[in-house]
């Protein structure tokens, strides 16, 4: 009777080891294992993107840093005068290239002049954007055109929208002068003076980026309910009252998140500045990127030095995104 109520107990025991898994042979596969067996459709829909992405992303990446490590340099001198280019050594010289930027002045007035341009044309876009988004989202006649015509800064690819206020800036030939001296005021070289150029660019970039802020802004505000809108003028609150309370608080997803990619594209762009102003006068209006660029493709042909100066730029704004969303969780906006 002992032996056969053994017998039994081992049985129930053997059956609740195999049932939760720890042993026998109906022992499930592991995590990732059971992952694949579980999803092996969209890891093979995956797949794909997932080499694209390493291919043009991760290798070009990992390329840069390892240049930025080597003495990569190339004299570009001898294209014009028929001689051979001495190739680089590619020699290892490992952070001497970012300690040469980082104490350089160079660098910290390229990186002033960059931030406030981002900070400026950020501001600009968000704040225009925001207020079309509310003209627009009112009922207006002829909305529909208006909408088209306020997107198409943003539809027109931006080398050719550079091209043609480059044309419009000219100041020989450009509508703009033409406009002041018909209106019996001067010509004005816009950009002949970093001043002037300064404010020019500016104007260009935020002439480009305001549509996709204010399309983005006008999403948000169609999503907000009408009725806290109706609720709150029933309690008396004023416009002004409506906008700050109801408004500004429903969109804050919205701006969070627009106004971080619109600071990491206005910090890299290379097209309105380069095809614009060319960088000048001098290198007045020159923004980091744009430098980095000078650095690998004129003169001589500093690769290491231009992939540093990259690397840095990548740094600084991952380095404002994760402050960014730090300050965001701390207001409980979490994404």
């Amino acid at each position: 009777m002992a032996l056969s109520t053994g017998r039994v107990n081992n049985t129930a025991r053997d059956r609740a080891a195999g049932a939760d898994g720890t042993r026998g042979r109906g022992r499930p596969p592991g995590g990732l294992r059971q992952g694949l067996d579980r999803h092996w459709y969209a890891w093979a829909m995956v797949a794909p993107v997932i080499l694209v992405t390493a291919l043009l992303v991760g290798w070009p990446l990992a390329r840069g840093v390892y240049l930025s490590l080597t003495d990569a340099t190339e004299a570009n001198i001898g294209r014009t005068i028929g001689v051979n280019v001495i190739p680089s050594t590619y020699e290892f010289v490992w952070f001497d290239n970012y300690v040469a930027i980082l104490t350089s002045g160079l660098f910290w007035e390229k990186l002033t002049w960059t931030v406030v341009w981002t900070v400026t044309c950020v501001a600009f876009h968000y704040g225009l954007g925001l207020g079309l988004a509310l003209l627009l989202n009112r009922k207006l006649r002829f909305r529909s055109a208006y909408r088209l015509l306020l997107i198409l800064p943003w539809a027109i690819p931006g080398f050719v929208s550079a091209f043609i206020w480059r044309y419009l800036y000219n100041s020989d030939f450009g509508v703009i002068n033409a406009m002041l001296r018909a209106a019996g005021l001067g010509g004005v070289g816009w950009l002949d003076d970093p001043t002037t150029a300064k404010i020019a660019v500016i104007a260009v970039n935020v002439w480009m980026g305001v549509p996709f802020m204010m399309v983005a802004v006008l999403g948000g505000l169609q999503s907000i309910p009408g009725e806290l809108y109706e609720a709150a003028e029933v309690d008396g609150a004023t416009p002004w009252q409506r906008f700050c309370f109801i408004t500004i608080p429903s969109l804050r997803t919205v701006s969070s998140t627009v106004v971080l990619l619109g600071t990491i594209w206005t910090f890299n762009m290379f097209p309105v500045i380069y095809l614009i102003s060319g960088g000048g006068p001098g290198s007045s209006t020159e923004i980091l990127v744009t430098y980095a660029f000078r650095e690998a493709f004129t003169g001589v042909r500093d690769y290491s030095n231009s992939a540093a100066w990259g690397v840095i730029i990548l740094l600084l704004l991952v380095v404002l995104a994760v402050v960014y969303r730090r300050s965001l969780r701390k207001q409980g906006e979490v994404w």
